[in-house]
């Protein structure tokens, strides 16, 4: 990797290269997956199956503003309006097959895990059956106890080596054990790294402006076990480090006046504006709960770690960890508020959102509203209420603040 590229002219270049490597790939008779966004890649990786992700990429199509074409095209063939918008886009794009935010082949293979959501499970059984074509799943238990227990790990990593066994039988190729190992390294460094970046948002100001976690975060899907994702984040950690030394805020204009979390997926259509409201007001989102969900650390050749780190994200787990997780952040990021996206798509998160919100601000006394969206369908937005939250929020940001925040 040039070190004399900053990491946003690498993590774009690394992103084309993501799109234009796939369709070689496919051209080479090499196979290409399709696979859910926190699934263990490394399995894929070693046996060299080129591996695409459709939130990223429906993430992207929204980003690009392009998601209605998509998401009409799918409800015209019956899809509910209820299903996420991630799943309306992508089976749209089977059958489109361009957008402008760049292309993925179709499948060879589908690679599914759970620990998500179960919506997954429906949406890419029905790519499979479309397109003639296996699947491998993995099944995850939520884990109703706080600490993800050992029957639940034993599962998940029974079903690591049937995946390894499927993998085996789909390739025609015995699986390369040492291979694994080294891909397994790399993936637990550049999680570490990932993480190692953004806590530089710690410093006050922050050195981030958390909606470039939001692009950065496409890289840690796609490249989690590849030496130039590891590259990626370290050389970003490095150059938050060198500005939070330097006492360089989020912007090269205008001050950190609040600093909040925001829970939940971006509005993707609306990521310009939604970041606009905020940075107008002085609120720099410094941290989210994605952070952890790609912190996915074990050992090397440690498969029952690579197994309870699997079955650990924060969104699998129960009521009492998702609230102290938070209590957790708000404490570490000094944080004066938290912004929580009900996103229409997400219904395994928005369900408990509002027991969530009311729990943390009693243990945190720190300020917080909820604004209804989506993450790529462009309906379920309303900016004026965006905006009538964003103010009603600063608004108890500042009383709190006047009474010593301490929020009583």
């Amino acid at each position: 990797m040039d070190t004399q590229k900053t990491s946003k002219q690498v993590l774009g270049e690394l992103l084309d290269r993501h799109y234009k490597e796939a369709f070689t790939a496919k051209e080479e008779g090499k196979l290409v997956a399709w696979a859910t966004s926190i699934s263990p890649q490394e399995l894929l990786t070693t046996a060299g199956i080129y591996t695409m992700y459709p939130e990223n990429h429906a993430a992207a199509i929204g980003a690009r503003k392009q998601a209605q074409e998509f998401i009409n095209h799918s409800e015209g063939k019956g899809y509910s309006v209820d299903n996420c918008s991630y799943a309306r886009v992508n089976l749209g794009y089977m059958e489109i097959l361009h957008s402008e935010a760049g292309n993925m082949p179709l499948p060879d293979l589908i690679f599914c895990c759970n620990n998500i959501c179960n919506t997954v499970i429906k949406w890419y059984e029905n790519i499979a059956k479309e397109l003639n074509i296996p699947m491998i799943m993995f099944d995850m238990p939520f884990n109703h106890e706080y600490e993800v227990s050992d029957q639940n790990t034993k599962y998940m990593k029974a079903q690591l080596l049937a995946a390894i066994d499927q993998i085996e039988g789909i390739t025609g190729k015995k699986f390369d054990y040492d291979k694994f190992s080294e891909v397994m390294s790399i993936s637990a460094e550049t999680s570490i790294w990932w993480k190692k970046a953004s806590l530089q948002a710690r410093a006050k100001p922050s050195p981030l402006n958390g909606f470039d976690l939001f692009n950065y975060m496409a890289m840690i899907v796609c490249a989690r076990g590849t030496e130039e994702g590891r590259d990626l984040f370290k050389l970003w950690h490095d150059e938050l480090e060198a500005k939070a030394k330097a006492g360089i805020g989020p912007w090269r204009e205008g001050e950190e006046l609040y600093r909040v979390m925001w829970d939940g997926i971006a509005c993707w259509p609306y990521l310009s504006s939604t970041y606009k409201t905020l940075k107008n007001l002085g609120i720099n989102m410094v941290t989210s709960t994605y952070p952890d969900s790609w912190y996915i650390v074990y050992d090397q050749n440690d498969l029952d770690g690579m197994a309870r780190a699997y079955s650990s994200n924060y969104v699998n787990r129960n009521l009492d960890f998702g609230v102290n997780n938070i209590v957790d952040i708000v404490r570490d990021f000094d944080l004066d508020g938290i912004i929580y996206h009900s996103n229409r798509s997400c219904k395994l998160m928005d369900f408990r959102q509002f027991e969530v919100q009311r729990r943390v601000e009693e243990a945190t006394g720190v300020p917080s509203v909820i604004f209804d969206g989506d993450q790529t369908d462009p309906r379920a937005f309303s900016q004026a209420q965006y905006e009538t939250r964003i103010q009603a929020l600063v608004e108890m940001m500042e009383d709190r603040k006047k009474r010593g925040g301490n929020g009583k």
